[in-house]
């Protein structure tokens, strides 16, 4: 039989193995024999989740996105065909009542009567207002200031109005620009008294249009705010 191997060469060869064993595994764990491409694809490949499809992104709008639905053009009409008084929030009726309490209004301010009392020169005008302005009607700053002048002067006065535009309207409320007139008679003369242009808002309410504000035309009143 032939000799053994001496021990210190014994632990020679079983600790070459071992370092060849060692060196081995680690060229496997980085990818040899071809192994890592394979490795690479799958780290790539999108995760799959769910049934395996994805959600189409929101569609997006604006000028530079095109869109596949047919276009619906709006009707148009010409506007001399038109009937402008489809642009008013009000039909017709509905607006020429509204001018109708504004003129009455108008002609009741410059209809007085001095031998009367001054509460039934107030209760016209108060009887067309709304309940906040019928309030302050008397006040020596509103129309109190010309029925103090008029019973100063004895006057007997029939009031007039005509519409003259329309200055601005709102849902519910529409100004109107007027020329008021009083036909005056006192003790020495009988005149016709121009009293000029007034601006006047009305607004609706329960069915009915009652006077918001009265004030002369230049003073810029532009309607309820």
């Amino acid at each position: 039989m032939p000799n053994s191997l001496p021990e210190r060469a014994q632990r020679l060869i079983f600790a070459s193995l071992i370092v060849i064993l060692v060196g081995f595994g680690i060229y496997l764990s980085l990818g040899g024999f071809g192994g890592g491409e394979e490795t690479e694809e799958s780290v790539a490949a999108p995760a799959e989740t769910g049934t395996g499809t994805t959600e189409d992104p929101a569609p997006r709008s604006g000028p530079d996105v095109l869109s596949t639905v047919a276009p619906s053009p709006i009707e148009t009409s010409d506007v001399q065909d038109t009937d402008v008084l489809t642009w008013f929030p009000f039909t017709e009726d509905e607006l020429r009542a509204a001018g109708a309490t504004a003129q009455a209004f108008s002609e009741s301010y410059g209809t007085i009567d001095y031998t009367r009392s001054p509460e039934s020169y107030f209760a016209a005008l108060e009887g067309l207002a709304t309940d906040e302005y019928a309030d302050v009607l008397s006040d020596p700053s509103r129309v109190g200031a010309f029925w103090q002048e008029m019973s100063e002067a004895e006057a007997v006065a029939e009031g007039r109005a005509e519409i003259d535009t329309i200055r601005s309207f709102g849902e519910d409320s529409v100004t109107f620009v007027v020329t008021a007139q009083s036909i005056t008679e006192t003790g020495n003369a009988e005149f016709d008294e121009e009293l000029g242009e007034f601006a006047i808002t009305v607004v609706r309410g329960g069915g009915t249009w009652r006077v918001f504000d009265f004030q002369p035309a230049d003073v810029g009143q532009f309607g309820e705010e």
